[in-house]
């Protein structure tokens, strides 16, 4: 059977998507001759009809980008013969939007084994947090982590302390087995180290408090240990009042320490350590007991995206949403310069006009804030994404917005903003992969489904992090990074929606205490957002 080589993603489009490396030459397309005039790479477009210049680029059913000069029909598209573009938005004209649900009565009447939470929220780990309110912190914190990690039974041993030890022509000895745990329903003690809570403006000590509360109450977490200096623009007082503010149902034990009304710094870490030890005898209680797939709160994330990113993984991605969605479940769609040119989309799949205008706000504020420091979301693609095929904005923007599936916008977050409906949620971030993946965690998020084409090595401290591959090479090659390949979907082994299905049944495993490659890894990555310009 003849290796398909390319593929319309829109019958509106007027480009194809090579699926293998096409060399000059003649193609057919429907009943139509196509002559490519130079080699195109696997991931990368070519045109299929002519173009004159300044004509629109059409992809995903959507202009991507505009002809810098005229193109024919087989031309590579490129940075240098195509500019971003994107519609303007409105939101007085918005079209009227209908959405059929995915079957999922399959799904109905199963569970997953959770964690739950006074609140009536429902963890899928259970952790023990330790927050620094400032950076003057770490080193205590620091500290902490080194006397409480193998004593509780939570320490990894590092498979290349025996290659060093070969290196330096010691005695090669085996790390040490890892314990057993200590307190056997606790999954982990973790850790947020971070550079704010003072020398900045308020607003980005606001920002970071707002973010902190969020893992504090994240229902992953069964307690927090949080520490202060005591000088800080974040102090106790004004975390305590943002967690009123946001989460105002939550019953969770949170232990404080203020070194500057300690004795000593000894004093400060002794207490923290005893009184950290007592409450987790208390939250190790909690044991997993079965929770309808409604309590799943799904991120959907993406990092180092690839020409296949759009037709593969974030499409699969997308049918997972709308499935969880159709159940009663919650997921969030993060990475607003991402969204860039798919806006108009986002409005007609709004349910209100109110929260139509609050997207538009909230984007068009980033926009201008990335444009007054030189910048833009048109500047947003990396040198690897155009490297593999992304080579606008709106291209990359398109592509990415497919892991939010088709289910209406049930709601719009700010950075910070915990999600309180089901159904897909907007959350503003940026689209570094860690800033965005640390908002999706400190906004609710029990789980995050993560694609990417390149390989990215991204995780969290609190919320499992699925990786899913676009193409079958990346899968094979980096097979420690990857829980789940797409790239069959490009192979044409598989379909989006048996890939949607297969992540569906993938996130029910992780929620019950399976773990993810990332969690493997120790990749615990925490960037705050300090709300300056970051793409």
């Amino acid at each position: 059977m003849e290796k398909t080589q390319f593929i319309q993603v829109d019958n509106k489009d007027n480009v194809l998507v090579a699926l293998i490396d096409l060399p000059p030459g003649e193609v057919s397309f429907g009943d139509r001759k196509i002559v490519l005039s130079a080699p195109v790479p696997q991931k990368h477009k070519f045109l299929t009809l002519d173009l004159h210049k300044g004509e629109k680029v059409i992809m995903y059913g959507v202009p991507v980008g505009k002809a810098n000069t005229d193109l024919k029909a087989g031309d590579l598209l490129t940075t240098n013969n195509i500019t971003h573009f994107a519609d303007p938005i409105t939101v007085d004209n918005r079209s009227a939007y209908t959405w059929e649900q995915p079957d999922v009565a399959k799904w109905k009447s199963r569970t997953f084994n959770g964690y739950h939470r006074p609140d009536g929220k429902v963890g899928t780990a259970n952790y023990w947090l330790f927050v620094p309110l400032v950076f003057c912190e770490n080193r205590n914190l620091k500290v902490i982590e080194e006397a409480l990690i193998k004593a509780l039974g939570y320490y990894r041993p590092n498979k290349y302390e025996a290659l060093v030890s070969e290196k330096l022509s010691l005695a090669v000895q085996q790390p040490t087995s890892a314990k057993s745990r200590v307190f056997e329903n606790i999954d982990g003690i973790k850790f947020l180290y971070h550079q704010g809570g003072c020398g900045g403006t308020r607003q980005d000590s606001e920002a970071l408090l707002r973010l902190l509360a969020g893992y504090v109450n994240h229902p992953n977490v069964a307690g927090a240990t949080v520490l202060s200096l005591g000088c800080q623009h974040a102090q106790i007082s004004w975390f305590q009042e943002i967690q009123k503010e946001l989460y105002p149902n939550t019953q969770k034990p949170v232990l404080y320490f203020e070194q500057q009304k300690m004795p000593s710094e000894e004093a400060l870490i002794s207490e923290a350590i005893d009184q950290t030890l007592e409450a987790l005898k208390e939250a190790n209680s909690i044991t997993r007991q079965p929770a309808s797939l409604d309590k799943l709160v799904v991120g959907l994330e993406c990092g180092g995206s690839d020409g296949f990113s759009g037709i593969s993984a974030n499409p699969a991605v997308g049918h997972a949403s709308d499935l969880i969605a159709a159940l009663g479940g919650s997921t969030i769609l993060s990475e607003f310069p991402e969204l860039n040119g798919v806006e108009q989309n986002i409005v007609d799949r709004c349910t209100s006009t109110a929260l139509a205008e609050k997207f538009v706000t909230i984007q068009r504020a980033y926009e201008a804030q990335a444009r007054s420091v030189g910048s833009g979301f048109d500047m947003n693609p990396s040198p690897g994404n155009i490297k593999d095929g992304l080579i606008t904005d709106a291209i990359k923007s398109a592509g990415a917005a497919k892991k939010g599936g088709k289910a209406p916008v049930s709601d719009i977050l700010d950075y910070t903003e915990p999600v309180t409906r089901a159904g897909l949620n907007l959350l503003c971030t940026p689209g570094n992969d860690v800033e965005s993946t640390t908002g999706l965690a400190g906004s609710g998020a029990n789980i995050i489904l993560f694609t990417t084409g390149l390989g990215t090595p991204t995780g969290n401290p609190i919320t499992p992090v699925i990786k899913i591959s676009t193409n079958n090479t990346l899968s094979e090659k980096l097979s420690d990074l990857i829980d789940v390949n797409a790239g069959e979907i490009i192979s044409g082994a598989k379909s989006i929606e048996e890939v949607g299905e297969e992540l569906l049944e993938k996130i029910i495993a992780v929620a019950s205490g399976e773990e993810t490659k990332a969690m493997a890894l120790e990749q615990n990555d925490f960037i705050p957002w300090k709300r300056g310009v970051s793409l």
